[in-house]
């Protein structure tokens, strides 16, 4: 079973949380890629995606949405999983459930789409992003919960090797 994450990420916690699930699976056995949107040229080497994006704005970055543009049929034929990170604080601000991804997850048939707290690092970020930021009150700190991410991937792991040619049970005797 390979296994392709793309991961639209900024500053690098999506890319992060992408990572983790990678070793997720590998450790499933599950022969996984993780890379950007725009160096998949063409899905065909792939029996399963999940795609994930940070979000700005309420929305995914331009690289996620214009990977789904690309591979729109392709990912509709295969296993596919979607995931946002975003959100920060306790509890975690803002509770937007994403419609636009959600109807993408929709469209495609996605098993799941899943939204994962954030971090945020002021430090990293430029001028117009700190500005952004201070206005909306939003808290500095590392947000994500590694269980749940780890979690999460369990579980397409487990749906993958369930999927797997070499894990189908074997057929039933014919009976007399």
């Amino acid at each position: 079973m390979r296994v392709l994450i793309a991961v639209a990420s900024k500053h690098g916690s999506t890319a992060e949380i992408a990572e983790s699930i990678g070793r997720v699976m590998r450790v499933a056995g599950l022969d996984t890629t993780v890379t950007v949107p725009q160096d998949v040229a063409s899905l065909d080497a792939y029996d399963a995606v999940i795609l994930g994006s940070a979000v700005y704005v309420g929305r995914w970055m331009d690289t996620a949405t214009g990977f789904v543009a690309r591979h729109e049929e392709a990912l509709k034929a295969r296993p596919l999983w979607l995931f946002s990170s975003g959100p920060l604080g306790e509890p975690p601000q803002p509770i937007d459930p994403l419609g636009e991804v959600n109807a993408t997850r929709d469209r495609l048939g996605a098993r799941d789409h899943r939204v994962f707290t954030g971090r945020l690092d002021r430090g990293r970020l430029g001028f117009l992003e700190r500005a952004m930021t201070s206005a909306v009150k939003a808290p500095d700190g590392d947000f994500r919960d590694w269980d749940d991410v780890e979690d999460w991937a369990g579980g397409i792991a487990a749906a993958l090797a369930v999927g797997a040619p070499s894990a189908q049970p074997a057929a039933e005797p014919a009976r007399v």
